[in-house]
C-alpha cells in the first residue's frame, strides 16, 4: 500500500470570497461548506489541515457587513484543523475618498507556506488563490522538494501560478455549486 502524501491547504480568503461572489452571486458565503471543500481538494493525500487568511471590514463603514463577516469568521474558526489568520485592513484617504486595502494577508500566507515547507510539515501544499504574487513563495517551497498545487476558477486564475505549480485544477461554476449548502 502506497503512503499518502501529507497535504496542507492555504486559502487566500479575500480572493476566494470575491471569486465566489462573482461566480455565484446568488449564493451566500456563509453557506459555503469549507469542510467539504478541503476534503475534495485533498482527496489524493492525507489531509493535515488548512490555513485561512483574511482581513476584517471596517465596522464604521458598514456595521451590517462587518457583523456578517464576523459571523463568517467565527464559523471558520470552529472548523476542525483550520488555522484562521486575521490580517489588517489599511484605511487611507486619496483625493478626498476613503480607500481600503488588505494588508499582510498575502505575505502571511507566503511565509507560512515556506516556513512549514522548511519544517517538513507537509509534502504537498494546495494554494487556493488566483493571485500571481505567490510565485516566489511557490518557487521556494519547490526548492525544498515539496509539491505545490494551485486551485483556480473558470472565471479567474493566474497563468503564472498555473505555469509554476506542479499541478493546476480549475474549478468550474458547476463544481463550486456542490460546496454550497442548500
Amino acid at each position: 500500500m502506497a503512503i499518502k502524501k501529507r497535504v496542507m491547504i492555504f486559502i487566500d480568503g479575500s480572493n476566494l470570497y470575491h471569486i465566489l461572489k462573482s461566480l455565484l452571486p446568488n449564493k451566500k458565503p456563509n453557506d459555503f461548506d469549507f469542510e467539504k471543500f478541503v476534503k475534495d481538494l485533498s482527496q489524493e493525500g492525507a489531509y493535515l489541515g488548512s490555513y485561512y487568511y483574511n482581513v476584517p471590514l471596517d465596522i464604521i463603514q458598514n456595521e451590517e457587513k462587518y457583523i456578517k463577516q464576523q459571523r463568517f469568521f467565527d464559523k471558520i474558526k470552529r472548523l476542525p484543523n483550520f488555522n484562521f489568520v486575521l490580517c489588517r485592513m489599511l484605511k487611507k484617504k486619496i483625493d478626498g475618498k476613503i480607500i481600503y486595502e488588505a494588508k499582510e494577508d498575502d505575505i502571511h500566507l507566503a511565509v507560512d507556506m515556506v516556513k512549514l515547507a522548511f519544517a517538513d510539515a507537509y509534502d504537498t501544499a494546495i494554494l487556493v488563490s488566483s493571485d500571481g504574487d505567490f510565485v516566489p513563495a511557490i518557487q521556494a517551497v519547490k526548492e525544498k522538494g515539496k509539491n505545490v498545487e494551485n486551485i483556480g476558477f473558470e472565471t479567474k486564475f493566474s497563468y503564472h501560478l498555473k505555469r509554476e505549480c506542479d499541478k493546476f485544477r480549475m474549478l468550474t461554476k458547476e463544481e463550486v455549486k456542490k460546496f454550497f449548502k442548500n
